[in-house]
């Protein structure tokens, strides 16, 4: 328990995974690191979205992928900039019941870059660029490869606590809980100048599914 607030029995006694990810998909998600960050401080200067409508962003992914660590995290911050109890809550069950009409296609758009594993589909991505603008839209979109990036990291992370506190997740092993925290860790540096080359050479960092339905 967060002082202040009780999370969700679904988050907060979580035994079982409700997905994982590879350590291709981990490296992928931390090569869209430095971009991301860079786009995260310029938002901090210049304030295009709301800093409250980030932290929504940020607790909507983690649900998606019930990463624990995460949600707990993001919680902390959520109180410390005023959310209230019952509009975390809401966030982390993913119930949609403190959504704001402003602010639902991003959130929205959150969990479906959260759902499709980082690569979202062009017309979801199309669909921000016309309701907010482009500039807005790739920090959306930067906070969403943030929060997944810790995602990957955090649910074996919370995996490995749950199986020291004797409640081992199903379908997981100590291996790959190893795994992925101990190669997370040797993966970041490589992937972090992978990631500042690609900037340096001009590629994007925005990664869309173009397939159609």
């Amino acid at each position: 328990m967060i002082k202040g607030i009780k999370l969700p029995e679904t988050i907060s006694s979580r035994t079982e995974y409700k997905r994982k990810f590879s350590f291709w998909e981990m490296y992928r998600s931390f090569v869209t690191l430095p971009g991301a960050v860079a786009k995260m401080i310029r938002n901090k200067k210049n304030k295009l979205v709301d800093k409250g409508l980030i932290e929504r962003l940020q607790l909507a992914v983690p649900e998606v992928n019930g990463c624990a660590a995460c949600s707990y995290a993001h919680t902390y911050i959520a109180l410390k900039q005023g959310m209230s109890n019952e509009e975390i809550n809401s966030f982390l069950i993913g119930d949609g019941n403190f959504l704001k009409q402003e602010e639902a296609k991003a959130i929205v758009f959150a969990q479906h870059f959260a759902d499709t594993r980082g690569f979202p589909k062009k017309e979801a991505y199309e669909s921000i660029i016309n309701e907010y603008g482009e500039e807005k839209a790739r920090v959306i979109l930067a906070a969403s490869q943030l929060m997944i990036a810790g995602n990957i990291y955090g649910i074996p992370y919370s995996a490995l606590q749950s199986r020291l506190k004797r409640k081992p997740y199903k379908d997981s092993s100590l291996l790959y809980e190893l795994g992925m925290h101990i190669g997370g860790f040797f993966l970041l540096p490589v992937a972090l100048i992978h990631g500042i080359l690609r900037g340096i050479m001009g590629f994007s960092d925005i990664r869309l599914d173009k397939s159609t339905l």
